[in-house]
């Protein structure tokens, strides 16, 4: 009996020592280490000059049917890098269109965040068979690692498909049917795609830059080959569910006709722009040099007339403001289009803004809040002087300013900036409300507060009381 009590009281203090060593490590000593870019190659952020077109995606449904139609057109080389993967319909007819592109030849390669890929339970017999097909290749970026706390917030948090490197999709949508589904989808997200089609067929193209990005990310050192051989066992269920795969595309494509065989002319839907910049994040560990942040900072620096601003999520740090200079930015330029509480489905990342929201709705600028309540927005957009738009994964906050891979690119062109304009205003005018300087919302004609439960709200507020002191990781 006293050994056993003398082994757990062991067992309890390691546990201790653990936790203690992975808070100091994995989230403590962020707040003290600067941003780094050291030995990384800065693939680039200029801005290119040539023959690309652009098309824009808003509606849910068709951004899927927009993903299919990539992949089984593809002729020689898909390439897809997310931060998620979500069950249902939508990721197992993502799975089984992959598949059936990779039996025709089609080489695949699919890079997720090593954490928060979504490939375990269930799906991770998708990943034994993505491994053991011959055209298909999986890699995890930043696998979990007990032993080294801090690479726990080196995320991978891109959005990226490039087919045969002729049309890149960069966006905010992960894979799940709360970012494709139809009108009326209870929990619904709410995205924005952009296109960029390479009409050169050149190394001129940003089609090509992104390309070039995703090949240094998959060649890194912090990406690996999500199983590097498989045993056995696990290679009788990857033949099993390859199989799977294989009759569920045939059942797909009788069950949901109009989701296959889409004749999409995505160059009759696009158009010319002015100048188009790819922009991303440096690939280190810790606090990274904040590549897309500096660069939309110094656009809304130089701003003339107005600032848009759509996000997910608002939280403006002292880290994050010191690269802005705000005697060149005046509050009254700039609105901003955020979740509400009611909206929000990130009560923790609410928590963060919490602390700020007050703060933005006594200013100048415009604050707007989505009242959903059924859905939420999820895109992330900068809109300059109704000229430059900036689209991608990068969410106004610490945690894609200084810890995540992001990806963003920026469009010089009046006709996009006015389209996207035209969405944006449309969930301003119709499903959102103004905060004023008390943080009330004003009355609209066209919108209503939405109801919150008491339990949400007290929730944000209960986490709020931690957060404050954790900014930085959110």
């Amino acid at each position: 009996m006293k050994y056993m009590k003398k082994t757990a009281v062991t067992i309890f203090a390691g546990v201790l020592i653990y936790i203690l060593y992975a808070f100091i490590t994995g989230a403590f000593i962020f707040q003290f280490i600067a941003p780094s870019s050291e030995g990384q190659q800065k693939i680039t952020q200029d801005k290119t000059q040539s023959d690309d077109r652009v098309f824009h995606i808003e509606d849910r449904y068709e951004a899927g049917l927009a993903r299919i139609n990539l992949i089984e057109n593809a002729q020689e080389k898909i390439e897809l890098s997310y931060y998620t993967v979500h069950p249902g319909l939508s990721r197992d007819i993502l799975f089984s269109s992959i598949i059936e592109a990779a039996d025709r030849g089609v080489n695949v390669r699919i890079l997720l965040d090593g954490m928060f890929h979504g490939m375990k339970g269930k799906a991770k017999s998708a990943a034994y068979a993505f491994t053991h097909h011959p055209n298909i290749e999986l890699k995890y970026y930043e696998p979990f690692d007990p032993v080294r706390p801090w690479t726990w917030n080196n995320r991978l948090h891109d959005k990226i498909l490039i087919a045969d490197e002729q049309i890149a999709l960069i966006g905010g949508r992960n894979i799940g049917d709360k970012y494709f589904g139809r009108e009326g989808y209870i929990g619904a997200s709410n995205d924005r795609d952009l296109g960029i089609i390479n009409m050169c067929s050149c190394s001129e193209s940003t089609v090509t830059e992104i390309s070039s990005y995703y090949q240094y990310v998959w060649d890194h050192g912090f990406s690996q080959y999500a199983f590097p051989e498989l045993s056995e066992n696990k290679e009788e269920t990857a033949i099993e569910k390859l199989d799977e795969l294989r009759t569920l595309h045939e059942f797909h494509l009788k069950a949901y006709k109009g989701a296959f065989n889409n004749e999409f002319d995505w160059l009759e839907q696009s158009i010319k722009v002015d100048n188009i910049s790819f922009i991303h994040n440096p690939v280190v560990r810790m606090n990274k040099e904040p590549w897309v942040w500096k660069e939309i900072a110094s656009l809304i620096e130089n701003a003339e007339e107005s600032i848009l601003i759509q996000s997910p999520y608002i939280i403006p740090t002292e880290d994050m403001l010191q690269y802005l200079n705000h005697s060149q930015v005046h509050p009254s330029k700039i609105s901003i289009l955020t979740n509400s509480l009611a909206a929000t489905p990130n009560l923790l990342a609410y928590s963060g803004y919490r602390e700020s929201r007050n703060k933005i709705g006594a200013s100048e600028a415009k604050l707007y809040e989505y009242q959903g309540p059924d859905e939420s927005l999820h895109a992330k957009t900068v809109i300059i002087d109704e000229k430059i738009s900036v689209v991608g994964s990068f969410n106004l906050d610490p945690r894609s300013t200084f810890l995540s891979t992001e990806v963003m690119v920026a469009v010089e062109s009046e006709e996009l900036a006015g389209m996207l304009m035209k969405e944006i205003d449309k969930d301003i005018k119709y499903k959102s409300l103004l905060v004023d300087e008390e943080g009330e919302y004003l009355e609209s004609t066209f919108s209503e507060k939405a109801d919150v439960s008491r339990i949400k709200s007290t929730a944000a507020w209960l986490l709020s009381l931690l957060t404050r002191h954790f900014t930085y990781l959110l």
